[in-house]
């Protein structure tokens, strides 16, 4: 960012307090926010009373990390793997900055859709900071893969997951087509990004998407976890309250479509129209991950009223348990998007999760 960016920062403030800022739960559509501390209505971390905490403010410009340098205003998401090397990688979705707004999708920010920060916290106790971020020749961060922002075409194109195979990054992701009712969108299809220089570029493997039709639909958005050889992909429909369905494929074979298997509810088929679900509703935003201390596989997400609830499951088709609430939603009522920390912490579970009225992330912390 340039010197010149504190006096723009400035001129906007009083702009700012004229942007509405969105308090309804479940909001989808992202345009309407305003990140700037303290004009939003926020001043310091969330105290929340129940059993998970805010610990720190991972982006915005009230984070020690001052993602505002790289023009990160705000942004939601959140999504932490490791790289295959010890560094976490991190996308994000729609981010907020400055510069010429996008009026034609009403928003007062110029926006990005998906961008990617690097980081070697390895202990989130005291907070992630991160080490680099890809960059335009602006030295803002930039899209990875870009997105016309025209509605009824493509509005977005948003990461939901992330993981690494044999050196290779690889993202899902959603072309989000409109934003609908209050925690509904519809998509396009999902597909898949991969880059072989740690995230700093990526190409789309058009043979991956997956069309909003069909079976395919079940997968619009998704989450990774390895186990066994294989990666397992958990899919749910476009927007929230969903059901979740769970496909694996052979790692190295993430790119071909033709070679992922389906849990039909007993066994694994080839058929994505044969996938039943593994969570029977309730799933938005979800992430996956082993836990070493539980000895099972666990599943953070939001539930219809959006409280952060997780489910656990000795296997990665199931059967998952009953939810159990991490942040109820009367603590915290615009969280979503809770993504797993990638690395074992022991009894302490830490995860990213968006707080929309301040169109940020925040790390949280919850004990075992």
């Amino acid at each position: 960012m340039t010197k010149a960016a504190p006096l723009l920062l400035s001129a906007l403030a009083g702009a700012t307090a004229l942007l509405l800022t969105v308090t309804a739960p479940a909001t989808a559509d992202p345009n309407s926010i305003n990140p700037i501390p303290v004009l939003n209505g926020t001043n310091g971390l969330p105290n929340l009373p129940g059993r998970t905490k805010a610990v720190f403010q991972v982006t915005g410009m009230a984070s020690p990390n001052n993602t505002e340098n790289y023009n990160v205003l705000g942004t939601d998401l959140g999504i932490m793997w490791d790289n295959g090397n010890g560094e976490m990688l991190t996308a994000f979705g729609d981010t907020a900055g400055l510069g010429i707004p996008n009026l034609l999708i009403g928003s007062t920010w110029a926006w990005r859709s998906n961008i990617l920060l690097r980081s070697h916290t390895q202990n989130p106790g005291n907070g992630i900071f991160f080490d680099s971020v890809v960059r335009d020749i602006f030295g803002q961060a930039r899209d990875l893969i870009p997105s016309p922002k025209i509605p009824f075409i493509e509005i977005s194109r948003i990461p939901t997951a992330g993981i690494a195979v044999g050196g290779t990054q690889i993202m899902s992701m959603m072309s989000v087509k409109t934003w609908d009712d209050v925690g509904e969108w519809t998509t396009n299809f999902s597909s898949i990004a991969v880059s072989g220089d740690n995230g700093e570029n990526w190409v789309e493997l058009p043979a991956t998407r997956r069309p909003n039709d069909g079976g395919n639909a079940n997968f619009q958005m998704n989450a990774f976890v390895k186990g066994g050889g294989f990666v397992y992909e958990y899919g749910t429909p476009s927007g929230r309250n969903h059901p979740a369905y769970v496909a694996r494929v052979p790692e190295g074979a993430v790119g071909d479509l033709g070679a992922y298997e389906y849990w039909d509810g007993g066994k694994w088929q080839k058929d994505v129209n044969a996938a039943q679900p593994v969570i029977g509703g309730g799933v938005a935003e979800m992430s996956v991950q082993w836990n070493d201390y539980l000895g099972q596989y666990i599943m953070l997400t939001t539930d219809p009223w959006n409280s952060v609830v997780m489910y656990t499951s000795p296997n990665p088709e199931g059967p998952w348990s009953a939810p159990s609430v991490l942040i109820d939603t009367r603590e915290l009522p615009t969280a979503y998007a809770p993504y797993i920390f990638p690395y074992q912490t022991g009894r302490d579970l830490y995860f990213l999760t968006t707080v929309h009225s301040q169109y940020n992330v925040i790390l949280m912390h919850t004990t075992l």
